[in-house]
């Protein structure tokens, strides 16, 4: 449908779509900086959206029942913004509008999670807002099941364009919702044929529909900015069981000299550019002006949703008390009390009979106590659950027959898994943890540096951690993995060395609001090296003395996870000869950087020689090695230099020197004996 014919035939819906189009040529003329032509292209679907479907109430934001709204072509950002401003949500004032992409203000480049109210989850990087999409709307179908369709009952709507479907991560996601049946999930596709280099076709010739269909999904074709066929193809997709994809045939920066080129995708700040689309708009107010009339008509749409609220409302509080207080626990994150007492339980249990095991056995076994503890953990693996030791008997499988099953099987999908739990935490509800090897933290890797920045408490569950894993290889066996993780701002990483450790990561991990964690857990079994029962959570303190010297201490050997057991064969060895060693266990480097001075020089004084032992690459230890004010101490790394190979595990740890006898010779070389 043509810009005459929507002004002629539907003139109260483009005037409201003209907003927003007017709204995003303004803001990002202001900045010299954007991306005008999504929005210009999609506004028509947007406003059909928001007016006649989507749940919302702007005066109560965080209203668990409301449809989220997700734009996975993130740099779009301008039509979210526009319309959380038209609609009234508070935060999103008309200063914010004018400062759009500049330092304080909340409508930054891309969509920021946290930034603003109306935000569900931080979109950019393309696909991710898709894949993230697949969460959201497998936690409305778990908690649906659980709590009930009075309480729980709606959708999760996506716009998404060429570059997320062209993402790798998209597969996997549209696969996953597919075998799920994830009927509560729309995605709106822009169909506009354009990339920043050009048409689409001058790098990709797939047929989006029938890809979607091959995966199980509802597929409609429509014209993009005819609002009766929008309308029609959303009512369509909410009657449907199959999760829906929408093709919207549209024109990226509709109505400007730039309308279907790659230039209009990019920011459009020509002043004669603008000055022209506005008359073809019939929009003659000044810059970010909204007449007092399609104010008002937005403002109708944002107020249509206090009525719904207020009865959910009472539902709500119609429930049981005890079911009305999980549902508010879990939603704010907050753990059950009374999974303190039972970590401490199994630590005791642990410190007396002494098992030898695996961490990602540890896991498992802590697992199999906090999971019945904690009815909002949502498990899986990508293919890997008996590897990854992440599924416990409680949980159930999660599946289009049983919605209160709590074990996902995600499938060879590491990117789309970490992706959609990232998804399920931000519709909030749960807790999951998905579970895949160490090394393949680099195909979820864009996941995981998302958790990070949006502050949210995703847990990954990373096995075989080291070249202990033996025989499948360097390909397999992770040596960077750990500093690559430890470098990412906002991180938890935990290599536990013991089941006692291994409990208290959980414990920190699943009760933690803010902060991602990290689990690198063994494949080969562990002796138990915390011998004392201790109920203090020490992995909470990030590192902490294991065992002090008993002769005059003249080194530290610091050391994580499977090498912790080199570090204390390496101090028996050296105390028989007369050097005292302390030595420290540092399962968390995040958190014992997090801790105050006095407390990590009481754990690393000055003075003794340091070597530290792990079977990764030195990056990452330097701080920890040579003191945190740049003061000369003698130190040493016990580690990996290169990749691994693929051999036994006992002879990958001899062949790369990472061994007590090894450790014995670095500290008598930096003692000079």
């Amino acid at each position: 449908m043509d810009i005459a014919t929507l002004r002629k035939e539907h003139p109260e819906h483009w005037n409201k779509a003209a907003a927003i189009r007017v709204l995003t040529l303004d803001a990002v003329a202001a900045a010299n900086s954007g991306h005008s032509g999504m929005p210009m292209g999609m506004a028509d679907v947007a406003t059909v959206l928001f007016e006649k479907h989507l749940k919302f109430d702007p005066k109560n934001p965080q209203w668990p029942d409301r449809d989220r709204f997700i734009l996975s072509a993130g740099h779009g950002s301008m039509l979210l913004y526009s319309l959380l401003h038209l609609t009234g949500y508070a935060d999103m004032t008309i200063d914010q509008i004018k400062n759009f992409r500049q330092w304080g203000a909340i409508t930054a480049g891309h969509p920021e999670y946290g930034h603003a109210t109306g935000i569900e989850t931080t979109t950019g990087p393309l696909g991710q807002g898709l894949a993230n999409s697949v969460g959201f709307a497998m936690a409305e179908e778990i908690q649906r099941a659980h709590y009930g369709k009075k309480v729980v009952d709606h959708y999760t709507y996506v716009i998404a364009g060429d570059g997320c479907l062209m993402e790798g991560v998209s597969h996997e996601a549209i696969a996953l919702a597919g075998r799920q049946e994830l009927s509560k999930l729309i995605v709106f596709w822009d169909n506009n044929g354009i990339t920043i280099d050009g048409k689409v076709e001058i790098s990709d010739r797939t047929n989006q529909p029938m890809r979607f269909e091959a995966s199980g999904w509802h597929v409609q074709e429509i014209d993009g900015h005819d609002p009766v066929a929008i309308d029609a193809a959303i009512a369509a997709a909410k009657k449907t069981d199959k999760p829906s994809m929408i093709a919207c045939a549209t024109h990226i920066a509709l109505g400007s000299s730039a309308q279907d080129t790659s230039k209009g995708h990019g920011a459009l700040t020509d002043a004669t550019l603008i000055a022209d689309t506005r008359k073809v708009y019939g929009w003659n107010h000044a810059p970010f002006v909204i007449p007092a009339d399609v104010q008002a008509g937005w403002a109708a749409i944002g107020a249509q949703g206090a009525s719904e609220f207020a009865e959910w409302t009472a539902r709500f509080e119609a429930m049981p008390g005890g079911k009305q207080s999980d549902f508010t626990r879990a939603y704010a994150l907050d753990a059950p009390q009374k999974i303190s007492a039972a970590v401490k339980a199994l630590k005791k249990k642990i410190s007396e009979e002494q098992p030898k095991v695996a961490t990602r056995k540890s896991s498992e076994m802590t697992l199999e106590v906090l999971n019945p503890l904690l009815p909002e953990t949502v498990g899986g693996s990508a293919d890997l659950t008996g590897s990854n030791n992440t599924k416990t008997p409680d949980l159930g499988v999660f599946t289009p027959e049983d919605r209160k099953g709590r074990y996902v099987y995600y499938g060879i999908r590491e990117h789309g898994m970490c992706s959609a739990m990232n998804g399920m935490v931000l519709h909030g509800g749960v807790r999951p943890y998905g579970g895949t090897f160490m090394c393949f933290t680099d195909y979820a890797r864009p996941a995981m540096r998302l958790a990070a920045l949006m502050k949210i408490p995703t847990v990954f569950v990373m096995t075989h951690d080291s070249i202990g894993l033996g025989e499948d290889g360097p390909t397999h066996q992770p040596v960077e993995h750990l500093a690559i993780s430890r470098a990412t701002p906002n991180t938890y990483v935990f290599r536990p060395a013991d089941t006692v450790e291994t409990a208290e990561a959980w414990e920190v991990a699943l009760t933690v609001k803010d902060t991602p964690s990290v689990m690198a857990l063994s494949r080969q079994n562990l002796p138990t090296v915390r011998l004392e029962h201790k109920n203090k959570n020490l992995t909470a303190l990030g590192a902490y003395v294991l065992r002090d010297a008993t002769a005059k201490r003249e080194a530290i050997l610091m050391a994580t996870g499977s090498e912790v057991e080199i570090a204390l064969k390496a101090a028996d060895i050296l105390e028989s000869e007369g050097i005292g060693v302390r030595v420290v266990s540092m399962p968390c480097m995040e958190l014992f950087e997090a801790q105050d001075d006095a407390y990590r020089k009481r754990v690393l004084p000055g003075g003794p020689v340091r070597v530290a032992i792990e079977a990764g690459v030195q990056m990452g230890w330097d701080k920890w090695l040579t003191g945190e004010r740049g003061k000369s101490t003698k130190a040493a790394f016990v580690g990996m230099t290169g990749f691994g190979a693929s051999a036994p595990a006992p002879t990958l740890y001899e062949k790369f020197g990472i061994t007590a006898e090894e450790t014995v010779k670095k500290v008598k070389e930096l003692l000079g004996n």
